[in-house]
C-alpha cells in the first residue's frame, strides 16, 4: 500500500490469530485499509466479524498467548507500529492513538474518581504537574459537555449516567490530543437521544481538533451520520469497501445488502428482516466464500470452493463476491435479493 502524505493510518495485510486448545482461531485475515487525516472510517459488521480484534491489533493489545499478529503492517504516518519496541508503543497508546471502549461502566475503574483516571493519562504522556493536569482535565470535560466539571472530577463513575460516563471516556481519549481515536461501538448502550448527542460531539471535536476516527459499529444509521468511508467485515475479512454515499446507493455484496435490509425504518411495519444463519466461528471458517452458507446467491459449487478476491467495481468501490454484478442488476430491476 502506498503511503500518501494525507494518510494518517495505513493497515496492510493485517492477520491476527489465536492459538487455542480447540484449534487456530482465524480472527483477522489479510485486512487492509487507510484512514486520511481528519476523516472517519467505519468498520461495519455483526458481532464476531473481527472488528474489535482489528482495533486491538492496531494498538498491539492482543493477549499473547493465545493471540498473535502473524502478518501485515500498521503504519501511523511513517512509523510501523508492529515493529516498535514495547516501551515506545506505550508512548503511542493514549497519546497519538487512543480508544473509546464499548461499555464505559466496565471500562472506568469504580474505585477511582473520574478526575484521577483522566489525570493519569495527562501526567504520564504530557509530563506536567498535577495542578496543570487538573486544569487540562477540567477543560476537556467542559469541551465534551460535562456540566460543572470542577466539581464532577471528584465524582465516581457510579454517580454519573450512561451518557455522562461515555462523555468521560471520550474526554479521557482526547485529553492528550491524539491524531487517531478508535471508537468501539461508542453509542451501543445509549438511548437514541444521548446517541445523537455523542455523535454530534464526535463530529464537532473532529472539526475542532482535526483528529481521525476509526469507528467500529454494527449500526448503519451511525455510519450514515458520521463516517466518510466504510469497510464491511465478515468472518475476519473485509468483503466490501466504499465511500459512504456510494455504499448506501450501490451495495454490491449480498452481506452488505442483508445488513441494509435488517435496518428498522419508518416505512416498515412488520417484523425486522434478518440474514439467515449466524456468523461462523473463527475456529471453523467455511472454505470458499465464508458467507456462502447464508447467501441467497450461492451456487453451492464455485462459492463453496473458491474464495473471491476484493475486486474494484467502481472508483474506490471494491467487493469480494463472485456475483457482485448480479447484485447490481437485481437492484436495477427492483428485484429483492432476499425473499
Amino acid at each position: 500500500m502506498t503511503q500518501s502524505a494525507d494518510i494518517l493510518l495505513s493497515v496492510d495485510g493485517l492477520t491476527t490469530r489465536f492459538f487455542t486448545d480447540e484449534g487456530v482461531s482465524y480472527a483477522v485475515e489479510d485486512v487492509s485499509f487507510a484512514i486520511p487525516r481528519s476523516r472517519t472510517l467505519a468498520l461495519v459488521g455483526e458481532s464476531g466479524c473481527g472488528k474489535t480484534v482489528t482495533a486491538l491489533s492496531i494498538l498491539r493489545l492482543i493477549p499473547d498467548p493465545p493471540g498473535r499478529i502473524v502478518a501485515g503492517s500498521v503504519r501511523l504516518g511513517a512509523t510501523d507500529l508492529l515493529r516498535l519496541p514495547e516501551d515506545e508503543m506505550r508512548r503511542v497508546r493514549g497519546n497519538r492513538i487512543s480508544m473509546v471502549f464499548q461499555e464505559p461502566m466496565t471500562s472506568l475503574n469504580p474505585v477511582f474518581t473520574i478526575g484521577d483516571q483522566i489525570l493519569e493519562a495527562v501526567v504520564l504522556h504530557k509530563k506536567v504537574g498535577r495542578e496543570e493536569a487538573t486544569r487540562q482535565t477540567v477543560a476537556m470535560l467542559h469541551k465534551v459537555g460535562i456540566p460543572d466539571p470542577e466539581s464532577r472530577i471528584r465524582e465516581y463513575p457510579h454517580q454519573m449516567s450512561g451518557g455522562m460516563r461515555q462523555r468521560v471516556m471520550i474526554a479521557m481519549a482526547l485529553v492528550c490530543g491524539p491524531e487517531l481515536v478508535i471508537a468501539d461501538e461508542p453509542t451501543t448502550a445509549l438511548d437514541v437521544t444521548i446517541q445523537a448527542q455523542i455523535l454530534d460531539l464526535l463530529r464537532s471535536l473532529q472539526a475542532d481538533i482535526g483528529m481521525s476516527i476509526l469507528l467500529i459499529t454494527h449500526d448503519l444509521g451511525v455510519v450514515a451520520e458520521i463516517a466518510h468511508h466504510v469497510c464491511v467485515m465478515y468472518a475476519g475479512r473485509i468483503v466490501e469497501e466504499a465511500d459512504v454515499q456510494e455504499l448506501f446507493d450501490n451495495p454490491l455484496h449480498p452481506y452488505t445488502v442483508g445488513l441494509f435490509r435488517s435496518r428498522p425504518s419508518l416505512e416498515h411495519r412488520g417484523p425486522l428482516a434478518a440474514i439467515p444463519g449466524t456468523v461462523p466461528s473463527p475456529l471453523a471458517i467455511p472454505p470458499g466464500c465464508p458467507f456462502h452458507p447464508r447467501c441467497p446467491l450461492s451456487d453451492g459449487a464455485k462459492c463453496a470452493a473458491d474464495r473471491p478476491p476484493l475486486e474494484t467495481h467502481a472508483a474506490g468501490h471494491t467487493a469480494a463476491c463472485w456475483y457482485a454484478g448480479r447484485v447490481a442488476e437485481m437492484r436495477t430491476r427492483g428485484e429483492p435479493l432476499y425473499k
